[in-house]
């Protein structure tokens, strides 16, 4: 076992419950609840529900569900405790139905990645046709999706007249509040309307903008920490730099999280939109770059000159003019931090890893960017480069070895040539309208620049694009 004395574990009831106890759940929001436990509050302890693998509960039972938070370069490895169990939903549901029931339980928070949101494009409906979904509408008091999950708790605590929990999520989702208002009010409308009515006046779901660089654990650093003295089964590894900022909207309650360092506002809009346009965006864009240039690692993608100059001129000519700074933030510091940041070669990033799900992320990361330019009747080519290298890496000549994993996108069939498979992937919901002139025309010079990825070296591609703003 693990020691652990920073704080009386036993005796703490929780009062979150967690959907989606991953690695950044871990290295993010539990490290904001233990550093307020260690204040001496006795609110915001946290119990996980996993909804379908039981590996990390597996992992972390041996050790009573405390594990390491390894902080990189520094090395520094300290102990969380803040989770106190989990419960995985695919065993049995009624566990943790019964602790989202618990009255003690007063908020939710969740990241289960865009994908887990059962809707129809980010932040879109509920999609009918997926598969758990039409599951939760046949069987609604045995769920096994996120929507269906959240609305069973609720319904089991108004039936027991117990007020509502709030629903947080932190996943990169633009109004991830909203997004997950949506997709659990129409569940609750394809129940019953009085109970969407319900929900709509009762339920809070304030949206959140999180921030840290969390890359998945190996074997390697689970050794490392071994000679270290440090034994874990699954420890998780981040950059010092870590952000919360929430809308503080709790009618039933919340732990004292500004005590820990987390920015409770009043609308947190400002800030969601210029990280994700900024960070994200930037962190895709190396991504998907680097795969195309030869590089495993992100840190390697940012040390490239050609693939950095990029990326500094995509967020700095076509990102920053589209934003307001949020209160108290300077946009070309942040930049210039996030791309110090990617650079940390301690914190080794797959480029594969950050690509993954592309169709789902590149809506919300880059789509509203594109918009806000081509209504402002300005150019776009870095986003069009940015594109044109996502269906480079996802159905270009050398998918199969970049191997980038897209629960959004069906198997591609026979390889493509540049036209039908662009044109297939800017299709897709979030993406382009072919009957707005002016996006049509985008889509046709992410098609030119396409070209190029799929048969040439991007850095002469992206260089190409530089040399011609100089001459102009």
């Amino acid at each position: 076992m693990i020691p652990f004395a920073a704080y009386d574990r036993p005796s703490l009831r929780p009062t979150v419950v967690h959907v989606g106890p991953g690695g950044f759940h871990r290295a993010h929001q539990a490290v904001y609840a233990d550093t307020l436990l260690r204040s001496g509050e006795r609110s915001g302890a946290i119990w996980a529900v996993s909804l379908r693998s039981s590996a990390v509960r597996d992992a972390l039972a041996r050790n009573g569900f405390v594990y390491h938070l390894v902080e990189r370069p520094s090395g520094d490895a300290r102990p969380i405790g803040a989770l106190l169990g989990i419960d995985v939903a695919a065993e049995g549901i009624e566990p943790a139905l019964a602790r989202l029931a618990d009255p003690a339980v007063t908020v939710v928070t969740v990241t289960v990645t865009e994908h887990g949101y059962c809707a129809v494009g980010p932040g879109g409906p509920l999609d009918p046709t997926r598969a758990a979904v039409r599951h939760d509408l046949e069987r609604p008091h045995a769920p096994c999706s996120l929507p269906g999950l959240l609305l069973e708790g609720l319904v089991r605590r108004r039936a027991a007249g117990t007020a509502p929990f709030a629903v947080a999520s932190c996943d990169n989702l633009p109004g991830n509040g909203r997004a997950t208002a949506r997709v659990v009010g129409d569940l609750a409308e394809c129940r019953d309307p009085r109970l969407a009515e319900w929900v709509r006046g009762n339920v809070a779901f304030p949206s959140s903008m999180v921030d840290r660089m969390v890359p998945a654990t190996t074997d390697v650093d689970r050794a490392l920490l071994r000679d270290a003295g440090v034994a874990d089964d699954w420890p998780v590894l981040a950059e010092p730099w870590s952000q919360w900022v929430v809308e503080d909207v709790f009618p039933a309650g919340r732990p004292a999280w500004e005590r820990a360092g987390v920015e409770m506002v009043a609308d947190v809009g400002g800030h969601e939109q210029a990280k994700l346009r900024i960070l994200n965006a930037a962190h895709s864009a190396l991504a998907y770059w680097g795969l195309l240039a030869g590089h495993r690692w992100i840190w390697q993608a940012a040390a490239d000159p050609a693939l950095l100059a990029a990326t500094r001129d995509l967020v700095t000519t076509e990102v920053l003019p589209t934003l307001q700074s949020p209160p108290g933030w300077d946009l070309p510091a942040y930049r210039d931090r996030a791309l110090a940041r990617f650079a940390n070669a301690a914190l080794p990033y797959a480029t594969a890893k950050v690509a993954a799900d592309g169709s789902q992320k590149l809506p919300v990361r880059l789509l509203p960017t594109v918009r806000a330019r081509l209504a402002a009747g300005a150019p776009a080519p870095r986003c069009a480069q940015l594109l044109a290298a996502w269906a480079a890496c996802v159905r270009g000549p050398r998918a199969g070895g970049f191997a980038v994993a897209d629960a959004g996108l069906g198997d591609g069939g026979p390889p493509q040539t540049e036209v039908p498979a662009v044109g297939a992937l800017l299709a897709q919901p979030g993406f382009l309208d072919p009957g707005d002139p002016r996006e049509r025309a985008f889509a046709a010079q992410v098609v030119r620049y396409a070209g190029g990825m799929w048969h040439d070296d991007v850095r002469r591609v992206l260089a190409a694009h530089a040399a011609a703003a100089e001459r102009s």
